[in-house]
């Protein structure tokens, strides 16, 4: 039996059915987009599957790997989004996608091979715990995203600061393990190192941080990214639509599917695409998906 299993979708079309055609996948292969955080509850799944879908939305041809073979997170929320696509019978942006199953990393890259030859980004969703795949992978991403709460619980994660002043005492072994592989990255001239990595850290979930707490964060994670070399991007906040959603897989993007939107959900939209603005993706030079119509009743 194989170690992963797959679903592929044709490429994203407009309401009209018109398939947008892709010429080429971006100049030397996907770009991959790792979603990394050895912390579980940081909403890292439901920024990968948002940030997926925003890219199919603007032309781009998206392929998915869920390296969280027992929680599957973002496999079944995109297996949601097939169903809805089906049973609505309308045409909405999405990505092709697989759930890794293996147990080497010889066929993790196989995989990974295997989805790269026809898309322009390949996005990984990695386990909330400590996991040798996911390391593999993050190692290897041209713009790894970190998603943190606004919490000294999550920040420890990439380093330890002092009790009392808060400042940094050291790195985590995750923030040394990135630091390394992206030297390695920057001093390489093999293929598969054509491009330096990008590491994001992305504050989701800000609303319900105390204002004190909100400041040491951010003097914190302000010195650290000098020292380790992130950027820092604001992300999506605690929002119950984004539970809501998940099981028809749709997205805050598919307007036309979603009914009428209050205007928290146009602020979280709002934050979204701000997000996605914020990552500075390369995009393919094609047509953007058109904006599902809404279904008729029968």
């Amino acid at each position: 039996m194989g170690g992963w299993s797959s679903r592929r979708h044709p490429p994203a079309a407009s309401a009209s059915g018109h398939v947008n055609r892709r010429d080429r996948v971006l100049s030397s292969g996907p770009h991959r987009i790792v979603f990394a955080n050895e912390k579980g509850g940081t909403g890292k799944s439901t920024t990968a599957v948002h940030i997926a879908v925003a890219l199919a939305y603007q032309g781009a041809r998206v392929a998915a790997i869920d390296l969280d073979s027992r929680q599957r997170t973002m496999h079944r929320y995109l297996e949601n989004r097939a169903e809805t696509v089906a049973r609505r019978n309308v045409a909405l942006p999405s990505a092709t996608f697989a759930v890794f199953r293996g147990e080497t990393i010889e066929e993790l890259d196989a995989l990974s091979e295997e989805l790269s030859a026809d898309h322009d980004f390949l996005v990984f969703d990695t386990p909330g715990r400590d996991d040798a795949f996911a390391r593999h992978v993050a190692t290897r991403a041209d713009t790894l995203v970190t998603p943190l709460n606004d919490s000294f619980v999550d920040f420890d994660l990439i380093g330890q600061v002092d009790a009392e002043t808060f400042k940094v005492r050291r790195l985590s072994f995750y923030a040394e393990l990135i630091w390394e592989a992206r030297k390695k990255r920057a001093m390489s001239t093999i293929k598969d190192s054509r491009r330096e990595m990008d590491w994001v850290v992305v504050r989701n979930r800000t609303q319900h941080t105390e204002a004190r707490n909100m400041k040491r964060l951010d003097q914190a994670l302000g010195e650290l990214s000098k020292r380790v070399g992130f950027r820092i991007a604001s992300g999506l906040s605690e929002r119950v639509i984004y539970r809501e959603l998940f099981p028809s897989g749709l997205t805050l993007l598919d307007k036309g599917q979603l009914g009428e939107l209050g205007t928290s959900h146009l602020v979280a939209r709002q934050e979204l695409r701000a997000l996605v603005s914020g990552l500075n993706l390369p995009m393919p030079a094609r047509p953007a998906a058109s904006e599902p119509a809404m279904e008729s009743a029968a």
